[in-house]
């Protein structure tokens, strides 16, 4: 009487385990790209509720805006009212402060350095 085998061979094991490696790599890629897109796009939307933010102290605060530069929002020039306005600056996904820059109490630059769109830059100014 013959026994007949069921087990898989080595070889169709290879092909599988090599299947699975190959799935595995390309859904990882996806994910990293996914959350790449993700972050720049935190970036934006916190760019624009700065923008935002200054834009309200402007209207506020006789015309200007607060003069200073580094990654915290000046509050020099009016009775903070950016403190309302913006209780908490958002912070760059990756944990480090916008880099803004308010030279003069008419014109300000916030920028992020993005992950996968180009340009790299993505950077607003003043609307007034």
């Amino acid at each position: 009487m013959m026994k007949s085998s069921s087990a898989f061979t080595l070889l169709e094991m290879l092909i599988v385990l090599g299947i699975i490696a190959i799935i595995i790599s390309i859904a990882s890629v996806s994910y990293s790209t996914a959350q790449k897109k993700s972050r720049d796009a935190r970036r934006k939307s916190d760019l624009k509720l700065i923008q935002s933010s200054f834009e309200q102290y402007y209207s506020l605060c006789g015309y200007q805006y607060p003069v200073g530069s580094g990654g915290a929002v000046p509050t020099v020039g009016c009775t903070s009212p950016v403190a309302i306005i913006l209780p908490t600056v958002p912070v760059d996904p990756r944990s480090t402060p916008y880099p803004m820059s308010v030279s003069t109490s008419s014109t300000y630059t916030i920028c992020t350095t993005l992950e996968v769109e180009t340009p790299a830059s993505y950077c607003l100014s003043n609307q007034q």
